[in-house]
């Protein structure tokens, strides 16, 4: 009932608002007042839905060889991070809202082994051999 006063009360608020900007014929307002009230009851019935989240299976079958599949939008990538960037999430927050494990990787397997080949190669990681003084 208390709900119910409160969202009566904003909705003549926001009608109040409405008419003293424009010009309204008064035999409109009850249909107004009463729409804009519908309105703020469909908002607050509409919440915001809850994410589905995904079996053990289909976590399993996301991680693959050569890429990872996103549960924010189905797709392909070889690494995840950029991706959840874009859409605002960082990977804890990513894991949590879809009920991943903690060890779930961000880059696949393949991606990750051609990156760290790459890095062996060009010797990146290891201290450059200075010449001692003994030399």
């Amino acid at each position: 009932m208390q709900m119910r006063l409160l969202s009566v009360e904003l909705a003549a608020k926001i009608l109040s608002a409405y008419v003293t900007r424009n010009n309204i014929p008064a035999g409109t307002l009850p249909d107004l007042l009463s729409e804009v009230h519908r309105s703020l009851t469909a908002l607050r019935k509409h919440a915001k839905p809850q994410v589905r989240r995904p079996t053990e299976a289909q976590i399993r079958d996301s991680i693959r060889p050569d890429t990872l599949i996103s549960f924010e939008d189905g797709k392909p990538y070889k690494a995840l991070r950029r991706h959840l960037t874009m859409r605002g999430l960082t990977p804890e927050v990513y894991k949590a809202k879809w009920g991943l494990p903690v060890d779930y990787p961000l880059v696949s397997a393949a991606y990750s082994a051609r990156r760290s080949m790459i890095s062996r190669r060009i010797g990146q990681g290891q201290r450059q051999r200075m010449p001692s003084a003994a030399e």
